[in-house]
């Protein structure tokens, strides 16, 4: 057999067990160096690797196949009875800024610093659910230092687990390759910090200093360069909030099992799996550069099961209950709750499912980002573009807990929305990646003089920052794809900047710019340092029709620029930036029309005319989230949900943004593959029943229409014309139609399964043969 990478025969075995039966007394660590000696087990090092033997031996131990000696006890010293007598003075209910405990240090736990390694397993004996051990296999631990108020925390790395199904998903990598690669991943399996010290970012601020420095403490001592770090995160104690602070990537759930749970009792609580990449390329390296393995899932039963099918809301039954609103919504998009639901039963379940404090918005939709994410791997670049719209409830005042969204203290009243939404340079959405929702305090409203005083983390504006992050999430999961976070005016922030140019990996910035920032001269500005520049081309777009202004076709003057850009005065302790600016300036506007007047900076390199053109149409593609936010309002009606609370319409609102990014999908598909068979999106009942009212005959094609023809059908149905100059159906008449095509897909069915149910199967020209 084979146990942590070494075949274990009966030879050896009998081997092992005469060791022990010849030489009474013999303790466990001596077998282990023995056998150590016996199979040159080393590490990179040349070092005997003792503890994979240890924990083979207990393994052969249990399973039978040899009888060990009994353990020794711990002594004295190590006891926990004394460690009760370690205090930690200076924390007691500590509450401040992170600058306040400054400086932090990660202080490694050498293999002889008994003194540390006592203070160590106090920390986590005392405060840690876990306690202090045993960690598995090869290790290094870490105490966290303040300057000011000394030992706060641990930290400590481990063994991998030997298969783990989200992590080994993620690097698509063979038990062969596992086998060769399982000790380049680390395992944090203790993370600590003091539960009376609350100060904001002190987590994950730590959790950074010590990825910074754990692949070369490893490498020094294990003679390994590690490429992987995993952890898990128990979803009921923690919601793993600085591990995306630090940019670790979730990737699934446990199955609930431990190391020791052979018989899949399921006796271990289901936790949370995170990982994140010490290299770029380290799935990659991983699998030894082979392919990503072909895995066979599950096919979903419709779009519902697809976008929430992988949803973790506890119970089976509340996924079904999700999948059952978000198909009864969809159906009838205009529709509220009662209509929508259809029957007075269905209904008051719905009311009950966004009334449960468990279905929060994230959770709900954690399930359609990861649906979203496979999408966006099938591109070479995708538009990660985020915006904010509000959400008006004034004409429901009785609605708790929401906040101003208008210019004053008692005017409009409702919930502020940051949406992140995937696009390819196509247009089409591939669909959501983040969500932000939340209400104003009216407490601090009128307040803006002191928002100066502030850090980002404290101001509303550090919404980008979180959609970039979790931009830079997907982007470990869609390694061959280039991820382009985009942004308007209100985007122009120093920190998104510094955020983006911190890491190699990270994706790139777009965004329009509305400060005229200094450059590192001191004396130059960006606006006259790319006018400097000379003429590069002229470019011509199409501007969309914007309320009464109608649309338009600009000609455009393009200048690019690299620049260096000065940190602001009240942040200069951030870095200067490199970034390359592109200047889009309109000629010969039409009389009453203000020229269009673009400033754009990204940290994607630009090197002539042809690839700041590039970057000006990807910024084009912007416009598409106003339209997706038009349909979710319109189309969808969330500002006439009516469900008393703001953390119920937060729930609702995470169904209703996906079925209308569904919708806006369906009609940017229809344009961009037109010929494709309707079946792509449409089910069999539906489109039968589509081409049997708009035919007037009951029988079904041999073949299925085009996509085109099919939406074409359905925007008929919605007040769409298709007159010459009509153009495409836009996503209003489409969503009109699909409420249409709904109620004529029941009756379809109903009358087809009484009267000629063989029309309810497919042609046989379409049955795989």
């Amino acid at each position: 057999m084979t146990i942590n990478g070494q075949t274990f025969n009966q030879e050896l075995i009998e081997r092992i067990q005469k060791l022990i039966f010849e030489n009474t007394g013999i303790s466990r660590r001596q077998i282990s160096l023995k056998v150590c000696q016996w199979l040159e087990w080393r590490n990179a090092n040349g070092d005997f690797k003792e503890m994979s033997c240890r924990v083979a031996l207990l393994k052969l131990h249990r399973q039978g196949f040899i009888q060990l000696p009994g353990g020794r006890q711990k002594p004295p010293s190590q006891s926990p009875e004394s460690l009760k007598d370690i205090e930690f003075p200076g924390i007691l209910g500590i509450e401040c800024s992170l600058s306040d405990l400054a400086p932090i240090k990660i202080i490694p736990i050498k293999r002889k610093d008994g003194k540390k390694s006592r203070i160590w397993n106090a920390l986590m004996d005392r405060f840690h659910y876990l306690g202090s051990g045993p960690l598995c296999g090869a290790q290094m631990r870490y105490l966290i230092v303040s300057g000011k108020v000394g030992f706060i925390g641990g930290i400590s790395f481990s063994s991998a687990a030997w298969r783990l199904e989200a992590r080994d998903r993620w690097i698509g990598w063979d038990d062969e390759a596992r086998k060769k690669h399982l000790d380049k991943v680390l395992c944090n399996s203790r993370f600590l910090v003091h539960p009376d010290i609350r100060v904001k970012n002190l987590a994950s601020h730590a959790l950074s200093l010590c990825i910074q420095r754990v692949s070369g403490d490893w490498r020094e001592r294990y003679g390994i360069m590690p490429m992987l770090l995993e952890t898990f995160v128990e979803q009921n104690r923690f919601k793993g909030t600085c591990y995306q602070a630090s940019n670790w990537m979730y990737v699934g759930v446990t199955k609930g099992r431990g190391r020791q749970d052979t018989e899949n009792l399921h006796g271990v609580p289901v936790k949370d799996v995170y990982l994140y990449g010490l290299r770029r390329d380290a799935q990659e390296k991983l699998r030894d550069g082979r392919a990503r393995p072909v895995c066979e899932a599950k096919e979903p039963v419709d779009w519902a099961d697809e976008e929430f099918g992988q949803a973790k809301l506890g119970d089976k039954r509340r996924v079904d209950r999700l999948l059952t609103i978000a198909r009864d919504f969809y159906a009838k998009p205009e529709a509220n709750i009662p209509q929508a639901c259809g029957t007075r039963a269905k209904a008051k379940a719905a009311y009950r499912f966004f009334d449960d404090p468990e279905h929060k918005m994230d959770k709900i939709l954690e399930s359609h980002y990861q649906t979203t994410m496979s999408r966006m791997q099938r591109e070479k670049v995708v538009l990660s573009v985020q915006d904010t719209t509000y959400l008006n409830y004034s004409a429901h005042p009785a609605t708790e807990n929401l906040g101003p969204i208008g210019t004053s203290a008692d005017g409009a009243i409702g919930l502020v929305v940051h949406d992140t939404m995937a696009f390819n340079l196509d247009g089409t959405p591939l669909g959501l990646l983040d969500v932000q929702c939340w209400a104003r305090d009216p407490e601090q409203f009128g307040k803006r003089h002191q928002r100066h005083e502030l850090p980002i983390e404290q101001k509303e504006s550090y919404k980008w920052l979180r959609s970039f992050e979790s931009t830079q999430r997907a982007q470990g999961q869609c390694a061959d794809t280039v991820l382009v976070s985009v942004g308007d005016r209100e985007s122009d922030i120093y920190e998104l900047f510094d955020l983006a140019l911190k890491d190699s990996g990270c994706p790139k910035l777009l965004i329009r710019a509305e400060r005229d920032r200094l450059l590192d001269d001191g004396q130059t500005h960006l606006w006259d340092h790319v006018k400097s520049r000379p003429l590069s081309g002229i470019r011509e777009i199409h501007i969309p029709k914007r309320g009464k202004n109608p649309g338009r076709d600009a000609k455009l003057e393009i200048r690019f620029a690299k620049a260096i850009l000065s940190a602001p005065k009240r942040k200069r302790d951030l870095n200067e930036l490199t970034v390359w600016a592109i200047l889009a300036e309109e000629m010969d506007a039409p009389a009453g029309v203000e020229p269009l007047k673009w400033m754009l900076i990204t940290t994607l390199e630009i090197n002539g005319f042809i690839e700041a053109v590039e970057k000006l149409d990807w910024y084009t593609l912007r416009y598409w989230i106003e339209v997706y936010h038009r349909t979710l309002k319109s189309g969808c009606k969330i500002e006439q949900r009516q469900l008393g609370q703001a953390d119920r319409i937060e729930a609702c609102l995470a169904i209703d943004m996906v079925i209308a990014w569904r919708i806006f999908h369906l009609t940017k598909l229809g344009r961009q593959t037109p010929d494709v068979l309707c079946t792509v999106f449409f089910e069999d009942a539906e489109w039968k029943a589509l081409v049997a009212y708009k035919t007037q005959n009951p029988v079904p094609p041999e073949k299925p229409p085009s996509l085109r023809e099919a939406m074409h059908m359905v925007a008929s149905m919605g007040g769409f014309l298709g007159r010459k100059g009509d153009g495409e159906p836009g996503t209003k008449t489409m969503w009109l139609g699909l409420q249409r095509l709904d109620d004529l897909t029941e009756m379809w069915k109903t009358c087809i399964m009484y009267f000629a149910p063989t029309f309810m199967r497919a042609p046989p020209a379409l049955v795989p043969s």
